[in-house]
């Protein structure tokens, strides 16, 4: 039976990390907010407070509202122990509303703010959701000369040695109240979207590809618009990613794609038109290219897709109303 996702009237994303800052851009909207460097003190004067901090990380805070009906969660925790957190503080965040938690993926660089956000949430009966393969051991990548560099290990133990419990899923699963839905283990299906050939793991004394198969996804269906889909690296594919948010939830349109598209560097750097091709054929209102989707990758979307592409950064609030 397909898991049902039921209709909101809009979901608040605020990007707690990313890799880019540019507090002087200036372009506020009805969709795009974005921080202030700036903070009243009394007698009517501004002063300069402080810039959130860019890291090659991503987590979002995100809140749906729906009749009523206002509930938050965070996805994924930031690079750095103190990154994420000091944005989140910065912006003033109360993180205690947090209802739910979902992980991306189980890389460093999604997961090593987690302590202190979770220190920051103060509750003892939340579960991070995540695909089992995410405390996969001993992962690395290997470079052209053969060294290895190996990614920290993310544990069960590092989980449990918080206030979470997990939830472990292959399958998708409905959160929030069946208003959220994380998709679980994506299933690649087409051509052009390999994933990484460098990524691998030891078990047993023994090398295999790792094929990173936690890489999942986050998606919403806005009234009268269609779906939201938020990856974190979308190492399965974004392509391959919004075909199943589609086949899972049984709804055709796309309102707006966001997140790591991990198209950055020179093994990817073939898989940059033909994804724009495919993110075109779907028309969403809004692309909006995160993270690991690198420089090149950005610039070209932001080219062929001007008036659905959104600049992302750390601080931004973005806003998908029915």
């Amino acid at each position: 039976m397909q898991p049902i996702i039921k209709e909101i009237e809009s979901v608040k994303i605020i990007t707690l990390q990313d890799n880019y800052i540019d507090v002087l851009v200036m372009d506020d909207n009805d969709v795009v907010q974005r921080p202030l460097l700036v903070k009243n003190i009394p007698e009517k004067r501004m002063e300069i407070s402080s810039s959130p901090i860019a890291e090659h990380g991503f987590c979002a805070f995100i809140t749906i509202t729906d009749k009523g009906f206002s509930q938050s969660m965070l996805f994924d925790f930031g690079c750095s122990g103190h990154g994420a957190a000091f944005n989140a503080d910065l912006l003033s965040i109360d993180l205690t509303t947090v209802k739910a938690i979902a992980l991306s993926h189980g890389h460093l660089d999604h997961v090593g703010g987690m302590k202190e956000l979770v220190r920051r949430i103060k509750k003892d009966d939340l579960k991070l959701v995540l695909h089992p393969a995410a405390f996969r051991k001993n992962r690395y990548i290997k470079t052209p000369t053969g060294s290895k560099i190996f990614f920290p290990t993310f544990a069960r133990e590092d989980v449990l040695g918080t206030s979470l419990s997990i939830k472990e899923t292959i399958s998708p699963l409905a959160m929030l109240e069946d208003r959220a839905l994380f998709l679980g283990e994506i299933p690649r299906v087409n051509q052009f979207e390999e994933g990484m050939k460098n990524t691998f793991y030891e078990q047993d004394g023994i090398e295999k590809f790792d094929d990173i198969e936690d890489d999942s996804s986050l998606v919403f269906n806005i009234q009268g618009k269609g779906l939201v889909i938020l990856s974190g690296c979308a190492h399965s594919g974004i392509i391959n990613t919004i075909n199943y948010a589609k086949k899972i939830t049984g709804i055709e349109d796309v309102f707006a794609v966001m997140g790591g598209f991990h198209l950055t560097g020179p093994a990817f750097s073939t898989k940059i038109s033909p994804t724009i091709e495919a993110l075109k054929d779907f028309n969403p209102e809004f692309v909006i290219p995160t993270h690991c989707t690198g420089r090149r990758a950005v610039m070209k979307i932001e080219e062929k897709m001007p008036e659905q592409f959104l600049l992302n950064m750390s601080g931004t609030s973005l806003i998908f109303k029915g």
